[in-house]
């Protein structure tokens, strides 16, 4: 359930940021949603990497 949500997230939040950079919003508001953006990408990978089967050759 979690790598969904963090997806949607993801996808919400880049979706903001460039909407807040088009818009000219204040530069707080765009650095908020870049920051939420870099970490949803991170715990996704993270979350790739712990979830994944191991093979040791």
């Amino acid at each position: 359930m979690l790598r969904p949500v963090l997806w949607l997230v993801l996808i919400l939040s880049a979706a903001a940021n460039a909407t807040a950079s088009a818009a000219g919003a204040s530069a707080i508001a765009s650095v908020g949603f870049g920051v939420i953006t870099l970490g949803c990408a991170a715990a996704l990978v993270v979350h790739h990497y712990r979830g994944r089967d191991r093979i040791v050759k």
